[in-house]
């Protein structure tokens, strides 16, 4: 396996003027490929910084130790135009500009990229995230994960009876919103590698949210019956479901007549795959309930953990259902090295492995404006005029 002396993204720079969720994280998969990331935070910093507890050992609040890893962090009032002078030097060997802003704020500050960046940085690739774009019904307001859930189906689909529609347990909209801007970042960058030029990339909470909807966007388009709240079942294949086991529940999944024979087999219920209410998975659809109830009175009996070793063995796919600390304990999550570990400072890495040029995560994430003088003095701003800029509260070097 061929390897490389530097990381794949080695000698790109990234000015991140991103807060929460979807931006972070975006810049920090960029950071730990090799990107030099300068975050630029407002005078009160990130609203992560705040949320809180828990705080890990460093101080840090859990939620922005998750996201700013491997970045030098800088804080500037950009409502100051005396702030700009700053952002211009930094955007002057910048390849990339990412912002979550809502929209219209750049130009408010005559920073907009039609109106300005393009024009005098032509290389620039400026990633825009927001909540529902520029312009249309919903442009320029503002979104959050949980919001776009709602308004977007996904709480429709989640949750059972008895609950309701329901939120989903981790914010997947903005998460995924983070990789969209990400896989759009990086195509501009195959873009600009033929013709030289940069643009504008957006990433969008609504367009995120709707695009999770499957298969059930697909589903309507088909039937024209709406999606309603199925629990852990699946709307097109049974049985994939949570079944209560003996001293827990296990999730099974069965996407072929194969897997439902070897299953049932396993199980101790041979004949199930020829009573007519199962032969073939549409049956199985027809008569879920019954399904899982002969599923769960034949498992009663057996622990979690065998059951589902012995199925995954036998081809059937299978897992406990775990909590998050059981999670991370598992010996698979060790031998993935899903978990950093630099001093005080523990995280999750970014799923994606590049085995050629690896990701090296960078350093833990920094205090509010903790690289502002070295940040400054790089740009060419001398001793005199650094403290200026903290006199006049253009630059910072604590939160207000």
């Amino acid at each position: 396996m061929t390897s490389f002396s530097a990381p794949a993204l080695e000698g790109l720079r990234v000015v991140d003027l991103t807060r929460v969720l979807a931006g972070p994280l975006c810049t920090q998969m960029l950071a730990d490929n090799g990107a030099q990331v300068v975050k630029i935070e407002p005078p009160g910093g990130d609203e992560t910084r705040h949320l809180g507890p828990p705080y890990d050992d460093m101080g840090h609040s859990a939620y922005f130790a998750a996201l700013n890893r491997g970045k030098k962090a800088i804080s500037l009032d950009l409502s100051q135009p005396d702030a700009h002078e700053v952002l211009h030097r930094l955007l002057r060997d910048a390849d990339v500009l990412v912002e979550n802003f809502l929209p219209g704020t750049m130009e408010k500050w005559g920073l907009g990229y039609e109106d300005v960046l393009a024009e005098r940085y032509p290389r620039l690739i400026y990633c825009a995230i927001s909540g529902f774009g520029r312009d249309g019904p919903l442009g320029g307001l503002p979104g959050y994960d949980a919001v776009l859930q709602a308004q977007c189906g996904l709480m429709s689909i989640n949750g059972e009876s008895a609950t309701g529609a329901t939120r989903m347990g981790i914010p997947i909209v903005d998460h995924l919103t983070g990789y969209v801007a990400l896989t759009g970042i990086l195509m501009a960058l195959c873009s600009r590698h033929q013709s030289g030029a940069g643009q504008r990339v957006e990433a969008t909470l609504y367009d995120t949210a709707l695009s999770l909807l499957l298969p059930h966007a697909s589903n309507w388009f088909a039937s024209k019956k709406a999606p309603g709240l199925l629990g852990s079942a699946h709307p097109n294949i049974a049985p994939y479901d949570k079944f209560r086991a003996r001293d827990g529940h296990v999730f099974i999944g069965i996407l072929n007549d194969g897997q439902f024979r070897r299953f049932s087999q396993h199980i101790g219920c041979p004949g199930l795959p020829e009573d007519p209410r199962f032969h073939a998975n549409a049956d199985r659809i027809a008569h879920r309930q019954a399904l899982k109830d002969i599923i769960e009175s034949a498992i009663a009996t057996q622990d979690c953990e065998p059951l589902c070793e012995a199925l995954m063995r036998v081809g059937v796919p299978a897992g406990v259902v775990n909590d998050v600390p059981q999670a991370l304990a598992q010996a698979h999550c060790a031998h993935r090295e899903m978990v950093i570990r630099q001093g005080a400072f523990t995280a999750l890495r970014g799923p994606a492995r590049l085995y050629g040029t690896p990701a090296l995560p960078g350093a833990p994430p920094p205090a509010f404006s903790q690289h502002a003088d070295e940040v400054l003095a790089d740009l060419g701003f001398n001793d005199a005029q650094r403290r200026d800029l903290y006199t006049r509260g253009v630059a910072r070097t604590r939160p207000l």
